[in-house]
């Protein structure tokens, strides 16, 4: 007979094994650094761990753990925010441009264009276009609505469409101009 300890070594470890990598790059794209992302995730598991016993339904781990993730990120970022205020940072002058360099500061500017959304947009858009999830797993990861997802997640593509592709030329792009 296997103790509750037991129980819940083998669980969070096979849950561990199937889902540590995918959180972890969750929490790089909320984060932005893959240090701080594996602190997040590995807070996360071992609270399910240390909870195991007091899970309700034990088939919906994976979520549990999602929905620690994010939250561990959504804390650390308000950590920052705070960190942030307290000390300007100085201006970065940019290295001379090649090819990589270029791609890494378009991705750079895809992650600041992600970091300067709301949270629950971001995290829509990670969950659903990111990891995949269907729009009631971001749902019931978010704890939100499944049309609350689809809006949340309308209205972040369309910011970051006007974040990286403006129109030229548009002072005014939330105004619509009259076909008369």
């Amino acid at each position: 007979m296997s103790s509750p300890v037991d129980e819940a070594d083998g669980a969070v470890t096979a849950l561990y094994r199937a889902h540590a990598v995918g959180m972890i790059r969750l929490a790089v794209v909320l984060v932005g650094d893959w240090p701080t992302a594996e602190d997040v995730v590995q807070e996360a598991f071992g609270a399910l761990y240390r909870r195991w016993e007091h899970l309700a339904d034990p088939d919906k781990a994976a979520s549990y753990v999602r929905s620690a993730v994010l939250n561990g990120c959504r804390s650390e970022l308000r950590r920052r925010i705070r960190a942030e205020r307290r000390a300007a940072p100085e201006p970065v002058p940019p290295d001379p441009v090649s090819a990589e360099v270029t791609d890494l500061l378009e991705r750079c500017e895809m992650q600041a264009a992600l970091r300067r959304l709301s949270a629950r947009q971001r995290e829509a858009l990670v969950l659903r276009f990111y990891l995949e999830l269907s729009e009631a797993e971001t749902a019931a990861s978010m704890r939100i609505s499944r049309g609350t997802v689809k809006s949340t997640t309308s209205r972040a593509l369309r910011a970051l469409g006007r974040e990286l592709d403006p129109p030229p030329g548009n002072q005014f792009p939330h105004r619509r101009r009259d076909a008369s």
